[in-house]
């Protein structure tokens, strides 16, 4: 399926941080309320055409902070060979980590992250972080990087200058759509966040994502946007059901408007 473009109208809400009123949360309603979920061993195809099975992890993650490393050094000391393809290769003197740039990320093995298990693995192929996750009963997104829990879902900061010389910090809520991979996303051969193809989930993303968006938000904060989507939705209904059934890209994310029969 083609992707819809990445212009496309939104409604975004705001409304103050309930634990910082220094704070204002300004979040994308269009994308919180898609049915877009991952489709990985589903139907996706690889963000580049010769790896499809690698899905988005054939570059390895690039960690945020110190803390971010030190989360995965904790889940590395608890994965066994049984659970992760390269368990050596981890262990060996090169380990799991590299340099990019400066940066420190995971490192690629075989040409896809490290902690990626590859099809045909005995326990399964997939993040093998992930499957951690599943097997010991938590939240995956806390024993992952940031950059992959987080996706296709973005964060960003910036500071408002009101006319008063008053300022506040704005955090943004959207969608994690090719541009935010920088210059280089524009180059993927699949993305998910904008296909249809993805947009096929039983739940919207801010129920599907429910544990992620508290962790990047506060469960405070999370509970408030998670009243606005309950009252967007409705008027989506509503606007379905007055007869009029071209509903704009305005309400609905333009790829779960194609996904529908």
């Amino acid at each position: 399926m083609p992707e819809t473009p990445l212009d496309t109208p939104r409604i975004w809400v705001e409304f103050t941080n309930p634990d910082d009123t220094a704070e204002r949360f300004r979040c994308d309603l269009t994308w919180l309320t898609s049915s877009w979920t991952c489709i990985y061993g589903n139907g996706c195809q690889g963000i580049y055409a010769g790896r499809p099975d690698d899905g988005c992890c054939t570059l390895g993650a690039h960690f945020t902070d110190k803390d971010d490393v030190k989360t995965i050094k904790r889940v590395v000391k608890d994965l066994g060979p049984d659970e992760w393809q390269y368990y050596d290769e981890g262990h060996s003197r090169a380990g799991w980590r590299d340099k990019e740039d400066g940066d420190t990320k995971t490192r690629v093995a075989d040409g896809a992250c490290i902690f990626l298990n590859r099809p045909g693995f005995p326990a399964g192929d997939g993040c093998a972080l992930h499957q951690h996750a599943l097997l010991t009963g938590v939240e995956p997104h806390t024993v992952k990087p940031e950059v992959c829990w987080q996706l296709p879902i973005r964060r960003t900061y910036r500071t408002v200058e009101m006319p008063d010389e008053s300022s506040y910090l704005e955090v943004s809520i959207g969608e994690y759509d090719r541009r935010g991979w920088g210059p280089g996303g524009h180059d993927l051969d699949w993305y998910c966040s904008a296909n249809p193809a993805a947009h096929v989930g039983k739940d919207p993303v801010y129920l599907s994502n429910a544990g992620e968006l508290k962790h990047l938000m506060g469960a405070a904060a999370y509970a408030e946007l998670a009243t606005r989507c309950e009252a967007h939705l409705e008027q989506v209904r509503a606007a379905r059901n007055s007869g009029n059934r071209k509903l704009l890209p305005l309400l609905v994310h333009p790829a779960t408007l194609a996904a529908q029969p």
